[in-house]
């Protein structure tokens, strides 16, 4: 797949008082990118990084939590984002006291809070789908024998949104979220 960039996150999972959570973070109100929004530690992968290799490294730089308090479970599927890049999502599980001495970076995290697994299914998704149009101006119409006006069809864009929860949880880290609760 051709894309631009690569990006990798942690989905980290913490087990805390018997039950397993997810472990998010709400980004710092000054980024540039998508300020305030909820998310999950990571971010470019570096030349010849692997996704593991990234993921670990940016939930080091934006939590303080080292890679040897983090058990990678494996690479959950892959998210082609529409920008031209690709995300690759890695499941691991956070020991508990790494959690405890967790130091997030406040340059890009204003704060981080765990949803229980529970909670989470008790709260599925409302997708809301959106059809996006298609526009070709510089399509080489003649070279392919194309019509001018051949009637493109247009993309559906699916934004997941978790309602009824503590934090606003949509987009990329919904779907994210989805594909967790789909395989667990």
């Amino acid at each position: 797949m051709d894309c631009d960039r690569y990006y990798a996150v942690l989905v980290p999972l913490v087990e805390r008082e018997g039950e397993l959570s997810v472990l998010y973070e709400v980004r710092a109100r000054t980024l540039r990118r998508q300020p305030g929004e909820v998310c999950f530690p990571g971010g470019r992968m570096e030349a010849g990084e692997t996704p593991r290799q990234c993921a670990l490294r940016e939930t080091w730089e934006e939590l303080g939590i080292p890679e040897s308090a983090v058990t990678v479970i494996g690479e959950m599927d892959f998210i082609h984002i529409r920008a031209g890049s690709l995300l690759r999502p890695v499941l691991g599980e956070v020991d508990p006291a790494a959690l405890a001495a967790m130091r997030p970076a406040p340059e890009e995290v204003a704060g981080t809070f765990l949803l229980p697994l529970r909670e989470l299914k008790a709260h599925p998704p409302e997708v809301y789908l959106y059809r996006q149009p298609v526009e070709a101006p510089d399509f080489p119409y003649a070279d392919t024998g194309v019509p001018a006006d051949y009637p493109w069809r247009p993309w559906r864009l699916e934004v997941p949104v978790y309602h009824g929860l503590p934090y606003h949880l949509w987009g990329i880290t919904a779907r994210i979220t989805m594909d967790l609760l789909a395989h667990l």
